[in-house]
């Protein structure tokens, strides 16, 4: 099957969001330009990290001298739900966040989880890593152009969606269901 590209250059809206109950939670981004939506399942992991490193990579450009803001206006954060149906396009396998330097704008890419990379990692695990470029026709990819205030908005928001899952354990730090759980740090005993 031809590799499909989900290119979002102006989007008005790239989000995170998550649907179910805490403990049983799909993770989504969402990206809509005009009335074209795409949505990717990933991990909730994933959202995490992405958002920690474009925090990261903002400051880090910001200390190097590029205008960026510090902070997003806190009423530029997109608290509304994802767009609903939320039909899940992909499941992202990996992520690449990219500073483009010559309109101060970062890119962010998800691409597809394929059995082809799969089998490859199990059968060549000390094989140097090379990367794909958009030739490769293994899996499908979305790419999306933020301005530095999205990116930090997209990032508030999706920090705030992890967060809103199970309070984590104050010994352990594994997620606490509703009924408690067996925490290693107790010696077993139900916290």
């Amino acid at each position: 099957m031809a590799r499909r590209l989900f290119v979002f250059e102006n989007p008005d809206r790239f989000v995170a969001g998550a649907v179910g109950q805490p403990g049983s939670r799909t993770f989504y981004l969402q990206a809509r330009e005009g009335t074209r939506v795409i949505t990717v399942a990933l991990e909730k992991v994933q959202v995490a990290l992405l958002a920690e490193r474009l925090t990261e990579l903002l400051a880090e450009v910001r200390s190097r001298g590029a205008d960026v803001p510090e902070d997003p206006p806190a009423d530029e954060i997109d608290r509304g739900a994802l767009e609903e149906p939320v039909a899940e396009t992909f499941r992202v396998g990996t992520m690449a966040i990219v500073w483009d330097g010559d309109d101060e704008s970062v890119v962010v890419e998800a691409r597809e989880i394929t059995e082809d990379a799969d089998e490859a990692e199990e059968e060549a695990p000390e094989a140097e890593e090379v990367a794909a470029d958009d030739t490769d026709e293994d899996g499908d990819l979305m790419r999306v152009r933020l301005e530095p205030r999205q990116a930090f908005a997209f990032a508030a928001r999706a920090l705030e969606v992890v967060s809103a899952g199970r309070p984590p354990c104050p010994f352990c730090g594994q997620p606490l269901n509703p009924e408690g759980h067996i925490c290693v740090r107790r010696n077993g005993y139900m916290h």
